[in-house]
């Protein structure tokens, strides 16, 4: 086994970058970004397979587990098993992935005497119609479009949509410690909503490697929200990893989410994606106001039967 692990880096991202998207692949993992907001979570590591695949390493709990591997799709088989063996023979342990896409399930079809596939339901990702929340027309939406109406009369002369870039760091950082202090969340919750906060601050302080695409919201200069995305180009696809604003200001979220969709992805993604709801009630229903088309669903693997 060759494979040699490194931790997942800010300067890493040109050369891991191009394996990203190489598959068809609807989930927020689809693109790079989201390796890099949870490395220190999951404490992250990766190694480039013959130059055609890169595979993770990663840890939940004290236990080792994998990622699909990026890589074309017909060579899925290939580096899946892979990493099966390197699971076996070096790490002494059984194979598992934590969050395996749909697309790359389907097409392993993967032996149930061997492998346990089980769905994680509070973990799908929420797909939308790009050009529905681009517009935000129709009955269904009328409501988001009034609140956006509302922020937009309001606040007129007094707000300021921005791509934000490094020189803004010192403006999104105070807004986020601002944000942070007014949360009341469930504990497990909170712990990730901490490694998510360390991830914004590493995308800032990286921001000139990683071709993030950020903008904010100022209301009488100060800023009052703030979202990161990247894009899909295979599913022609805007994936919104981040999005905060303070909950105060009625409209801002409709405004910010719209705003950017607009003026950041003039590609004119057809799917967006929000990524998933953790399992928490209130994520869920503000998801699912927006009327998501699809989900983008989530297995974990576990190889049955191992021994050494």
């Amino acid at each position: 086994m060759n494979l040699q692990f490194k931790p997942v880096e800010a300067e890493d991202i040109s050369k891991i970058a191009p394996f990203y998207a190489l598959r068809p692949n609807k989930t927020c993992d689809s693109v790079y970004l989201d390796s890099f907001i949870w490395r220190n979570y999951y404490h992250v590591k990766y190694a480039i397979s013959d130059g055609k695949a890169l595979q993770f390493l990663m840890e939940k709990d004290g236990e080792p587990f994998s990622a699909m591997p990026m890589c074309k799709e017909e060579d899925l088989p290939h580096y899946f098993q892979e990493m099966v063996e390197y699971f076996n023979q070096v790490l002494k342990k059984p194979f598992r992935i934590f969050l395996a896409d749909e697309a790359a399930v389907k097409y392993l079809k993967l032996d149930p005497e061997k492998f346990e596939v089980r769905e994680e339901e509070d973990l799908k990702d929420y797909l939308y119609d790009g050009e529905a929340m681009r517009t935000l027309a129709g009955k269904k939406l009328h409501k988001k479009k009034n609140h956006l109406n509302s922020f937009i009369r309001e606040y007129e002369g007094r707000y300021e949509y921005r791509t934000l870039c490094c020189s803004d760091r010192d403006d999104v950082l105070g807004f986020l410690d601002e944000w942070w202090e007014n949360k009341v969340e469930a504990a497990e919750f909170v712990r990730q909503l901490d490694y998510e906060v360390m991830g914004i601050h590493d995308i800032l302080k990286n921001c000139s490697v990683l071709n993030v695409r950020m903008a904010g919201v100022f209301i009488d200069g100060a800023l009052k929200a703030f979202t990161i995305g990247t894009y899909n180009p295979l599913e022609n696809m805007a994936v919104i990893h981040i999005e905060k604003a303070d909950p105060n200001v009625k409209g801002l979220y409709q405004f910010i989410n719209q705003q950017f969709l607009i003026h950041a992805f003039p590609e004119k993604p057809v799917l967006v994606n929000r990524e998933d709801d953790v399992g928490m009630e209130g994520l869920r229903k503000a998801k699912m106001s927006y009327y998501p088309i699809d989900f983008a669903r989530k297995y974990g693997v576990a190889q049955k039967d191992f021994s050494l």
